[in-house]
């Protein structure tokens, strides 16, 4: 039986009342809000482990949200947005979102993703338990903290989408890695042609672990396959 807190943020008294008793009935602790004040008071006195984001709130943006949380927590933070446009999408990831849903959404798919973000973590740090720290180009990735010690010495964290990706490549050096294959590895479902999920992340990690992530040396791009991790792992 799920013992995961996860936290509803919807201003729809309807959606909210809905993913509230759907969630319960699958057996979570549930908390559910309206606005982003309200969110800070819950956040602020439970312990969360995962909160589902309407982007569209009276009183702040989910976006903006989204990065002020991602830059103090690891906390699994899936968006919810009621447009089709892939910008918000896109950019949701790339301030630091682990996924995404478009309304309306199936309740079932919803906790497939809901059910991942849980789960997968713990199921990768527990798998890598027997190596736990990895050097590469001046780094150090200490995977049980999910943070990468900086060629100046500074701490660099990393997203949970970050990390999984980083594990799925660090596990598989020199190898070409399609998106296909990535998409599977780190959300649990195939990729499409319209989807950026991989090459956000994928960027997101050049910012953060390469040298120039204009001239990219540790996750080069092979066109047309799909990307090469090829950091000599110790």
């Amino acid at each position: 039986m799920p013992t995961q807190h996860i936290l509803i943020v919807e201003d729809e008294p309807v959606t909210r009342t809905k993913l509230l008793g759907y969630f319960e009935a699958e057996g979570y602790r549930v908390s559910a809000v309206g606005t982003a004040a309200e969110m800070e008071k819950v956040l602020d006195k439970e312990d969360i482990q995962l909160v589902l984001l309407d982007i569209n709130l009276p009183d702040n943006n989910g976006l903006l949200l989204t990065r002020e949380l991602r830059s103090h927590s690891p906390i699994g933070i899936i968006l919810v947005t009621g447009k089709t446009d892939d910008i918000d999408k896109i950019v949701g990831l790339e301030v630091g979102a682990d996924d995404y849903v478009t309304k309306p959404f199936n309740p079932r798919e919803l906790l497939a993703r809901v059910r991942n973000i849980l789960s997968r973590v713990n199921a990768v740090t527990a798998k890598d338990s027997t190596k736990a720290v990895y050097k590469f180009d001046g780094l150090e990735f200490d995977g049980p903290k999910r943070q990468v010690l900086g060629r100046d010495g500074s701490i660099i964290k990393l997203t949970r989408a970050e990390y999984e990706l980083l594990m799925v490549f660090i596990r598989h050096p020199n190898q070409v890695l399609n998106r296909d294959r990535l998409m599977n590895k780190v959300t649990h479902r195939s990729w499409d042609p319209s989807d950026r999920t991989i090459d956000v992340l994928v960027m997101r990690l050049r910012k953060k672990l390469e040298r120039d992530y204009k001239s990219p040396i540790l996750l080069s791009t092979v066109h047309g396959e799909g990307y090469l991790f090829s950091g000599l792992t110790k």
